[in-house]
């Protein structure tokens, strides 16, 4: 509190014509060799993601059309690597779901692992239509925000739609708003919620995933259901081995069996 007076004293004394001039907006040349630049450090990001074992815990809340509390779901997994180099999921901790009003489907958890931690690679970029929107601050970061939405949708497959901001240093997505979409049957009455995702500098390249939250109310044809949801990724350590790195089936713990996910009505 001591220094306020003196920094707003010497911030006055600053003349105007002193103020940094604002940066030009780029032209259509110069957005499209951005969009694909961050496209590359993306697909970039991916490959080096894939090298990373981290620990994912999920927390889903309900509540009915009147606030009242339904019940929770959670789910503590690790993304680790055998001692062969292949890539596993290992539950480590997934009690009884008491979830009331809402149940997940196979959706879901594809929007968990791969909407969510949305990565607009140079391979996906041409599904999306992608639209500068202009220049904004977070946290101190120059972004560059970008609104993103499918081009078409091809049924059994999940897409993101939303605002992606890109460092505009780094060329590399910070954060994205949005939901998650897709082509569903007809007459399936699912509703997905609007989310958020953080991203942190972890090892002084590239921006990993470290926060997905959503709190919306989701209307289905003869209800309305408030969900919370969270999701954390955290303590992201490389894989050293020099084995071939393969994704395979989840490695649950025994006991407890993993409980089957819930399915939407």
């Amino acid at each position: 509190m001591r220094f306020a007076l003196p920094l707003l004293f010497a911030l006055a004394l600053v003349p105007v014509s002193s103020a940094a001039p604002a940066k030009a907006e780029p032209t259509e040349a110069e957005l499209q060799r951005i969009i694909e630049k961050f496209a590359q450090k993306e697909s970039e990001f991916l490959l080096a993601r894939e090298r990373y074992t981290y620990r994912q815990t999920v927390r889903v809340e309900d509540f009915d059309g009147g606030g009242s509390p339904g019940g929770r779901y959670d789910l503590v997994s690790d993304i680790i690597f055998t001692s062969n180099g292949k890539r596993n999921e290992r539950i480590v901790r997934a009690p009884v779901s008491t979830i009331k009003f809402v149940t997940f489907s196979p959706e879901d958890e594809q929007d968990i692992r791969s909407v969510q931690p949305f990565v607009l690679n140079s391979k996906e970029l041409p599904k999306y239509h992608v639209r500068y929107l202009g220049r904004e601050k977070l946290d101190e970061i120059d972004t560059l925000a970008f609104a993103v939405k499918p081009k078409e949708m091809i049924p059994g497959e999940r897409y993101f739609a939303g605002i992606a901001w890109v460092d505009e240093q780094d060329l590399q997505i910070v954060k994205t708003y949005g939901r998650a979409t897709g082509k569903l049957k007809k007459g399936n009455d699912q509703r997905f919620p609007k989310f958020e995702t953080f991203r942190e500098q972890i090892d002084g390249k590239y921006w990993f995933p470290t926060l997905t939250r959503a709190d919306d109310t989701l209307y289905f044809e003869d209800s309305a259901v408030r969900l919370k949801m969270r999701v954390k990724y955290e303590d992201y350590k490389q894989f050293k081995g020099d084995t071939t790195i393969t994704f395979g089936d989840v490695v649950p713990d025994s006991p407890p069996a993993t409980p089957a996910p819930p399915k939407k009505p």
